[in-house]
């Protein structure tokens, strides 16, 4: 269950950080809101993850799904440029993250 729940949490950073950069520096309300709800729901996750698992391998795991996800989602949507090479680095991260999960 705490794999899960750190899965989800680490969607949940990816979420709060596109959030973040839209939100202007607090100034769009909208953006605002998503980032402190969905901060809430991926540092409790995080936090709930981390009573079983150990920590260097919860947060490694949090940051690099909330990562990939966050460089990946902002290429499909242009705000960030495409490239191979971040693709290549993206797919490296992904395949560490799947690495410490084998290794624990």
């Amino acid at each position: 269950m705490a794999w899960i729940v750190l899965i989800v949490s680490g969607i949940f950073e990816a979420v709060w950080a596109v959030a973040l950069g839209r939100s202007e520096g607090f100034s769009r309300l909208v953006p605002s809101i998503v980032f402190f709800a969905a901060l809430a729901v991926s540092m409790g996750g995080l936090a709930y993850a981390m009573r079983t698992l150990p920590i260097g391998t919860s947060y490694a795991v949090w940051v690099g799904i909330g990562a990939s996800i966050a460089v990946a989602y902002s290429m499909w949507t242009g705000d960030e440029a495409f490239s191979w090479v971040k693709v290549a680095l993206i797919l490296g991260i992904v395949g560490c993250v799947i690495g410490l999960k084998a290794a624990h």
